[in-house]
């Protein structure tokens, strides 16, 4: 990756493949935020609480992500296309880690399965109450709300699901979707409408130049697989920042169910918990996937992508780099301030999470305040001569086998046609 332009504006200064290849580590990074949170819930909550949290964040966010990455790629409907096409684009089914693969019958009739389900691996071993949990429990009602937001009488229901009987049983899971107007819609619930009022659900993005090599849509057929390199330098950026949303969105999914169950300081700590495990994890996937030293220069260029600052429409910040010195800005007067997102927890008593994604690139670095009012907080990077040991949260959320699961090139998809 060229590192040449850090003061260019995010993932503009991306090249094509850099964005091909970023994306899909972006759809993976937003899974794995739950991976991050759900530990610190079963010790506050239990299997149970977790479970109902988790069914209330992906409520809460999942419908209107989906009628974003609609709008912004060209392919709205109200059909069974539409509904996989979402998933194709969705932090809840980042390829290959959950590898959806479709078959559809007809407009309102289709089927899938997960040849590969990682969340499964993840909590298989913790036994069939787990397991029961995510894949009963909170997937019948988070499913159909993501349906919701194609056509709202949309049903999606198994056909076999875990716990897997035989041990082995292959596909993972696999499911109908059926549309029938017969179905009544399924009610949207309070945390969903408080979500669809948010800053991050109408915040304005980099609009798609239809000028340049790829596709600047997804209008065709449904394909098999996304291949990202197909897509233009313009959508990709534009992908990008809506991936970030995405994850900006369940973060305030997340924030509002546990605001339900405990007051506003153990909410907090709650959610900055969740922030410091993926804050740190996806810094350090980035840096791998896109090959970046593990120098200041290299924390540059991860600082200028990473979901906690994007998408920069959404976020106020500043990330400065010059003379072999590093500073970030974060600032208080963007939309996501207007939100209580994510860069809301960090403050000068609370670098945690900002420790966690700079280390996640180098355990040398560590941050610094410089200065703090009501504008904004801003920090300096410095290198220590020791290492800091990893944090329980970036360990915590590295026990998913998402943490290093690697992407391959699996050559070009094929259309996928009603049957």
């Amino acid at each position: 990756m060229s590192i040449e332009a850090q003061s260019a504006r995010s993932f503009a200064a991306l090249s094509r493949a850099d964005l091909a290849t970023l994306v899909p580590e972006l759809l993976l990074c937003g899974q794995l935020i739950d991976r991050s949170g759900m530990a610190h819930l079963i010790v506050e909550f239990g299997r149970s609480g977790m479970a109902q949290v988790a069914i209330e964040e992906w409520q809460a966010a999942s419908p209107w992500y989906t009628r974003r990455m609609q709008r912004a790629l060209r392919y709205e409907g109200d059909d069974v296309v539409t509904i996989f096409k979402g998933l194709q684009l969705d932090i809840g089914a980042p390829p290959q880690f959950m590898d959806f693969r479709y078959r559809v019958d007809d407009p309102q009739h289709g089927e899938f399965w997960l040849d590969h389900c990682g969340a499964l691996m993840d909590v298989e071993p913790l036994g069939d109450e787990y397991v029961t949990a995510m894949c009963h429990d909170i997937e019948d009602p988070t499913f159909d709300a993501t349906a919701l937001a194609t056509n709202p009488h949309a049903q999606v229901r198994p056909i076999h699901r875990p716990p897997r009987r035989p041990a082995d049983r292959h596909p993972h899971c696999a499911w109908t979707v059926i549309i029938d107007e017969a179905h009544v819609p399924p009610t949207m619930q309070p945390h969903t409408e408080q979500v669809g009022r948010s800053a991050a659900y109408t915040v304005e993005l980099s609009p798609i130049d239809a000028a340049g090599e790829g596709n600047h849509d997804y209008a065709g057929p449904l394909l098999s697989d996304v291949r990202f390199q197909d897509f233009s330098q313009s959508a990709l950026v534009r992908i990008a920042e809506e991936v970030c949303l995405q994850q900006h969105l369940l973060a305030l999914g997340f924030l509002i169910a546990v605001r339900k169950r405990v007051d506003e300081d153990k909410a907090r700590e709650i959610t900055r918990k969740q922030l410091t495990g993926i804050a740190g994890v996806t810094a350090q996937r980035i840096r791998d996937a896109l090959g970046l030293p593990d120098d200041l220069e290299g924390l540059a260029a991860v600082l200028s992508v990473h979901p906690l600052v994007n998408p920069t429409q959404y976020v106020d910040s500043e990330i400065r780099f010059g003379g072999g010195r590093l500073q970030l800005r974060v600032g208080r007067r963007g939309p996501v301030d207007i939100d209580g997102g994510w860069p809301t927890l960090i403050d000068g008593e609370h670098l945690e999470a900002l420790q966690a994604l700079v280390r996640g690139v180098n355990p040398r670095f560590t941050v610094r305040v410089l200065d703090e009012d009501p504008a904004g907080l801003l920090l300096a990077v410095d290198v220590t001569d020791e290492p800091a040991p990893e944090c329980v949260e970036v360990a915590i959320t590295k026990v998913s086998t998402g943490a290093a699961f690697e992407f391959e090139d699996r050559g070009i998809p094929l259309p996928l046609y009603v049957v």
